[in-house]
């Protein structure tokens, strides 16, 4: 079964990742605290864990998944664009996928060549908007619905 394993938001543009074991997320501020989390398609990110491992294993190397820049760590789906649209309930948040998170020059900053290995299968993740109101932790189930 998929989970969540990591939770994560930045207080100023460009800032560091800050990582949490609980958040609450809601429809008008996204992860409580992001700098980025308003009313958009892009309102809250996702990254699979595996992805991640295989753009890190593209470089042969081991990064902290919060590199990304991603909200929130999921164990157990890889995205791709047949996810489009569809929900994925994490916990009881509901997320609308909307699209590819597409990787940024950031990425490159982060490490050389990162960019370049986000790029194929969607291993940047997706981006999302926020359903509903809830709060989620670490170790919370998650359901891609068809």
């Amino acid at each position: 079964m998929a989970s969540l394993q990591g939770i994560s938001y930045k207080v100023v543009k460009g800032g560091p990742m800050l990582e949490t074991s609980a958040a609450l997320v809601t429809t008008s501020t996204g992860v409580a605290q992001d700098v980025f989390g308003k009313p958009s398609k892009r309102q809250v990110t996702l990254l699979s864990a595996q992805q991640w491992l295989a753009a890190c294993e593209a470089l042969d190397t081991e990064l902290p998944w919060t590199t990304r820049r991603a909200n929130l760590l999921i164990d157990g789906i890889s995205f791709s664009e047949k996810d489009l649209g569809k929900v994925i309930h994490v916990g009881d948040l509901q997320l609308e996928i909307t699209g590819e998170t597409d990787p940024c020059k950031k990425m490159e900053m982060a490490y050389a060549g990162l960019e370049a290995a986000l790029r194929p299968d969607w291993r940047g993740g997706v981006t999302c908007r926020v359903l509903n109101d809830a709060e989620i932790c670490i170790g919370d189930s998650v359901q891609l619905a068809d």
